[in-house]
């Protein structure tokens, strides 16, 4: 018999789009499939939503939970599914009739990879076409682990979980970073660093519905600004575990947390910016110490390293000027 795929779900406030999500996942051409539809505390009836679709169809199960995030609501679903495979799907997004089939078959046939992954495309809410983040290849192709995580340590991969099937395997003893923004990046390091690599399928099989009020996506002042400070996290997460296995990928990995700290300092307000907010202190006190080591990084572009030499010697001086040459008041 075919394994058996378990898709999490995490519903927050969704009522508009939950239906299309769910409606895409029963017409898979692959048939062993459960669905857990999470609702993380919803309250404005997508709750009573989510168990009038599990009413009609035996494969959709549902657990109400107090709002806690996406990670809780993934991590609840992992505690409750039965599936050998495992694929998420946010309630606002949808995903091709072919997709788990396509991934499944992929697997079928390399079962050492553990992990397959199909293209995404994003549309906004006046139905255009965004600019791809990543673009998947023409035809089917194994991506060694070293590879894969080359091209997140470079911003080139895809790190989302929406897009792959994973086996049950690589999440023993594992779950989602709960009260972190980025989540799937840290814990799909770890992933690679325990199997082969990455089947790459051709087509974009998951759709990005791109709303800026969703849960995942909102830009509330608090959570656009979390982003940033768990981004180094997941940096000097990398920048510690990856050279373990792969000594090759130590300029990248370096590389990757050099950018991260700069990109913290630039989007940080330089209201902020002082002795008082820790992360912040702790980012200058890590570029200063590596100064040299970034000038020598044969990977830093000369913007960066000319960005990260002005952070070091006055980080706050060079906001202010920055805001003041793009005509922006400092704040």
């Amino acid at each position: 018999m075919n394994p058996l795929i378990s898709v999490i779900v995490p519903v927050y406030n969704t009522k508009e789009y939950l239906e299309r999500c769910v409606n895409s996942l029963l017409a898979q051409t692959y048939s062993p499939l459960e669905i857990w539809l999470i609702d993380d505390g919803s309250n404005d009836t997508t709750e009573l939503l989510c168990d009038q679709l599990a009413g009609k169809d035996s494969r959709i199960q549902v657990v109400h939970k107090p709002n806690g995030g996406t990670s809780t609501a993934r991590n609840v679903g992992l505690s409750k599914v039965r599936g050998e495979y495992i694929g998420f799907v946010d309630s606002d997004d949808y995903v091709e009739p072919d997709m788990y089939e396509k991934l499944m078959a992929a697997l079928l046939q390399n079962p050492a990879a553990g992990i397959a992954q199909i293209g995404r495309d994003e549309i906004d809410e006046a139905g255009n076409q965004m600019p791809n983040l990543c673009n998947p290849p023409k035809e089917e192709t194994f991506v060694s682990s070293k590879d894969f995580l080359r091209e997140l340590l470079l911003h080139k991969g895809d790190c989302s979980f929406c897009t792959k099937l994973i086996s049950k395997a690589l999440f023993q003893n594992r779950f989602f970073p709960e009260g972190k923004l980025n989540e799937d990046f840290r814990l799909l390091i770890q992933m690679l660093l325990e199997t082969e690599g990455v089947l790459s399928l051709p087509g974009y099989g998951y759709h990005v519905f791109y709303r800026l009020g969703s849960n995942s996506r909102k830009k509330t002042k608090g959570e656009f600004s979390r982003v940033f400070p768990d981004s180094v996290e997941n940096a000097h997460f990398a920048a510690e575990t990856v050279p373990k296995k792969y000594t090759e990928l130590a300029d990248t990995a370096f590389r990757f947390q050099v950018f991260q700290c700069i990109e913290y300092l630039l989007h940080i307000p330089i209201s902020l910016m002082n002795r008082e907010r820790q992360d912040y202190v702790d980012i200058v006190a890590f570029l200063r110490k590596n100064w040299g080591k970034g000038m020598r990084n044969p990977i830093l572009t000369k913007k960066n390293k000319i960005y990260l030499t002005l952070f070091c010697i006055s980080p706050k001086g060079l906001r202010v000027l920055h805001a003041k040459l793009r005509g922006i008041t400092p704040t």
